[in-house]
């Protein structure tokens, strides 16, 4: 065998070996689940990259199961003066972001966001060219009107009749940079996505490309997802940003990145100085909203979750952690916090359970009800 095979192999098989519970637990100190932080909502938000909010209200539980005493009206009030933003961005899938991050990151994602509206919506395209279609649709938003996606299409319509005006204000929403306005998004408001340019609406330009070929974004990208997800495969980091350029820049940071293997084998990268907690740190009970980045921002999702529920994750379930791991799906009836468990739980764990139930009843409902009921486990 050369030289340089034994080499190789050596150093693959000195690396340091993480199990499931390792990187749950690192998983769960970086998103804020082993202990509530106290950091403001601002900086919480940029510390987890954004949190995913297609369901405008699941980012206040998100934050409240993270946050000491968080306060559900300063969210709204970032929101509102415009420090952080719902935009289409990861995986073409709206978020909650600061503005600052979406005014560096947004022309990094341009190009997979036009991708992914394209496989989407191939057929309808059929005969379109988007740099067409995102001019016209650039024209039709300049004023900084605030418009839903079918007031958008309905402007293109008359030129391009055949993809319906849904799908054509879809599309000019995933080519241009824009962002949903309040009052979606605000605590307990209610209403109808409405978008306007990014720029419009923070009074500032959108971040142009790179002049030179060191991709910055792409660097700062891995940096901030290693801060609040790794240890993780360069996959993983895949399934959360959507970006297909990425190994590339790992392979650039080598020097600057350690370096482990999960049990299936799997390389993974990670910050030198990122916290990676006793696997027998004990975890509390968490409760998460639906969508949460925690579950959807990996690749290889079994630190959090088992593979036979894997599909919660993507079906919009809401689920509670116990022990680190998805343990049961929880819902909202009549203000009372019902949670069906997926399997066993012992008496400690149920009672624990019900007691964070107790206090997300009382924070749903502003301290008016915190009734609960913890369903029978199945049989």
């Amino acid at each position: 065998m050369p030289w340089t095979d034994v080499t190789v192999r050596d150093r693959r098989d000195l690396m340091t070996i993480l199990d499931t519970r390792a990187l749950n637990r690192a998983t769960l100190a970086r998103q804020l689940l082993l202990d509530r932080a106290d950091l403001p909502a601002l900086d919480a938000v940029a510390h987890l990259g954004g949190l995913q909010a297609q369901e405008p209200q699941e980012p206040f539980v998100g934050l409240w199961s993270r946050l000491r005493a968080f306060d559900p009206a300063v969210l709204s009030n970032l929101l509102t003066q415009r420090h952080v933003v719902r935009t289409h961005l990861m995986r073409r899938t709206v978020h909650l972001l600061v503005a600052d991050d979406v005014v560096a990151w947004r022309t990094r994602h341009d190009a997979m966001l036009r991708q992914r509206v394209l496989g989407v919506y191939r057929g309808e395209l059929d005969g379109v060219d988007l740099d067409e279609l995102a001019a016209a649709a650039l024209a039709v938003v300049a004023d900084g009107e605030p418009r839903s996606m079918p007031d958008i299409g309905r402007a293109l319509s008359e030129r391009w009749p055949t993809p319906g005006l849904r799908v054509l204000g879809e599309i000019a929403v995933a080519l241009l940079p824009m962002t949903q306005v309040p009052p979606r998004g605000v605590w307990r408001a209610k209403g109808g996505a409405r978008h306007v340019l990014l720029s419009a609406w923070l009074g500032r330009e959108i971040d142009a490309p790179a002049a030179t070929g060191v991709d910055e974004v792409g660097r700062l990208l891995v940096r901030r997802y290693l801060a609040a997800f790794g240890p993780a495969a360069t996959a993983d980091l895949r399934a959360w940003c959507g970006l297909a350029g990425l190994p590339a820049v790992v392979t650039a940071m080598r020097d600057e990145l350690v370096t482990f293997r999960d049990e299936r084998g799997r390389k993974l990268i990670d910050l030198p100085d990122a916290p990676r907690p006793d696997p027998d740190t004990p975890a509390p009970v968490r409760f998460l909203p639906a969508f949460d980045n925690a579950i959807l921002g990996y690749d290889d999702r079994s630190r959090i979750i088992d593979d036979a529920h894997r599909n919660l994750s993507v079906a919009g379930e809401r689920v509670v952690l116990v022990d680190g791991r998805v343990a049961a799906t929880w819902t909202v009836d009549s203000g009372t916090v019902v949670v069906r468990p997926l399997g066993g739980l012992s008496r400690t764990e149920r009672d624990a359970v019900a007691e964070q139930g107790q206090a997300l009843a009382s924070f749903l409902s502003d301290q008016e009800s915190d009734r609960v009921r913890v369903d029978p486990s199945p049989r």
